[in-house]
């Protein structure tokens, strides 16, 4: 029993540290103009983010190191797929490239200033955070699969947007690295009941 606990508490952390390796080998496959073997580690790829963060969520399994995995796992395989796009469908960077550059410049600020406040990552994983992680992921597993519609692209690029905005106001909140905030909502909440 110890051992099947110790093995599913280690699930989460094991499909990040995957994300994490998955990263070179796109790298590689992507500067070989491998589209197609690309795609097919990408896809996996994608899909740890969503399990990894569910099943930590639905069986209690959350942890700081996960969290700090997690977002380790989210920016190098955004960074990768993002050289992908630039590889495989450049057309789309040049069409859609304000778009581009503002989901890019706003998600680097939030890094930046994670990194200077905390000396890491955020890890805030809120909830907008996550619907644009999704929304992103879907984005980018579509294009490579079967072709990208704008409406999605700029549905993910805005919720995107949306989630780096309140994660840099929570940073300027937040004076003490904390994973796992539901959102600035309920930061801004817990403050005012602190207050009074």
């Amino acid at each position: 029993m110890q051992t099947l606990l110790l093995l599913l508490r280690n699930i989460p952390n094991a499909l990040s540290a995957a994300r994490i390796g998955a990263t070179p080998v796109l790298g590689y496959l992507a500067a070989a103009g491998a589209e197609h073997y690309f795609t097919w580690v990408l896809v996996p790829a994608l899909l740890t983010d969503i399990a990894d963060g569910l099943i930590a969520r639905r069986f209690g399994l959350t942890s700081r190191l996960g969290a700090l995995l997690d977002s380790i796992g989210d920016a190098l395989l955004f960074f990768v797929a993002l050289f992908g796009v630039w590889v495989f469908y450049p057309e789309l960077l040049h069409t859609h490239a304000v778009a581009g550059l503002l989901l890019l410049g706003l998600w680097i600020a939030e890094i930046a200033a994670a990194l200077i406040r905390y000396g890491r990552p955020s890890s805030f994983h809120t909830y907008l955070s996550k619907a644009a992680a999704y929304l992103l992921g879907i984005s980018i597993g579509v294009l490579f699969l079967w072709g990208l519609p704008v409406a999605l692209l700029y549905l993910a690029v805005a919720a995107s947007v949306a989630a780096n905005l309140e994660e840099l106001a929570l940073i300027c909140l937040l004076p003490q690295w904390r994973p796992n905030v539901r959102g600035l909502y309920w930061v801004l909440q817990e403050r005012r009941r602190s207050a009074t």
